[in-house]
């Protein structure tokens, strides 16, 4: 189904027949069929809405560059759009930035129930003495290559140095979309963690690279009324990579919040 909002044309879908809502924040790069199997896990007691932000899976790109505030602020229109008042929130990654920035604002157009973060971005991590050279050493090539002299000589080996930049999400990226990821990867949200006053569960694989363990332990320990749980053997996909201890974990949280 599609939703036109502000003039985007925004792709999402419902499941389940539950009283209760909850909505799903994918990550970066991927597209709202990826998260199904979550849907499935909690359809019997949540309608289940899932959505493409913009500049995701099938939904209109963003016309110029967002910062994590800005669709945090679209998705606040989506749920009016959608006449949602309350909602149990999941993100994944990117979509766990998002959610962070919700749930510390003072207010919202719609209340947020409880909160699930699976394998969530938002800490940023310490950069190593080694990650600092790198970096200094890429704007010094980047502001010699951008020279239309040295271009000339070299094109060949400047485009292909260019095409090697970055993380597979960046290089992945369209242009408005990787100025994007740059605003969101460079904001530190660890400040945030403190003013979320819902119950948060997070989810984690423990051999996460994208976004470490290390992260979960920081979000626990700052969000007042966090637990963590934690799926041995899986990465930043960790719903994916172990379907069923996930729905385990996710199944016996609901049903802990039913009897409380």
């Amino acid at each position: 189904m599609y939703i036109n909002i502000d003039g985007y044309e925004i792709c999402y879908k419902i499941t389940g027949e539950g009283d209760r809502n909850a909505v799903i924040l994918q990550g970066w790069g991927t597209n709202l069929s990826v998260y199904d199997s979550v849907a499935s896990d909690i359809c019997s007691d949540y309608r289940v809405i899932q959505l493409d932000l913009p500049g995701f899976g099938n939904s209109d790109e963003p016309r110029e560059p967002w910062n994590v505030d800005a669709f945090a602020d679209f998705f606040c229109k989506f749920m009016e759009a959608l006449d949602i008042k309350q909602a149990m929130l999941i993100g994944h990654s990117y979509g766990g930035r998002v959610i962070i920035k919700l749930a510390s604002r003072d207010s919202l157009p719609f209340e947020i129930t409880r909160i699930i973060l699976i394998d969530s971005a938002g800490v940023m991590p310490k950069r190593s003495l080694k990650q600092k050279l790198r970096t200094r050493k890429y704007k010094i090539l980047k502001k010699i290559f951008a020279n239309k002299a040295v271009y000339y000589l070299f094109p060949e080996l400047i485009d292909d140095w260019r095409s090697r930049q970055g993380s597979a999400d960046y290089r992945n990226a369209t242009p408005v979309m990787r100025n994007c990821l740059v605003m969101a990867v460079n904001e530190d949200l660890t400040t945030l963690l403190p003013s979320i006053r819902q119950e948060t569960l997070l989810i984690w694989g423990d051999k996460d690279t994208a976004t470490p363990l290390s992260d979960a332990k920081i979000m626990e320990e700052k969000i007042p009324n966090a637990g963590l749980a934690v799926i041995e053997g899986t990465g930043h996909f960790s719903f994916l990579e172990n379907p069923q201890m996930f729905r385990n974990i996710i199944r016996e949280y609901i049903k802990a919040g039913q009897g409380s």
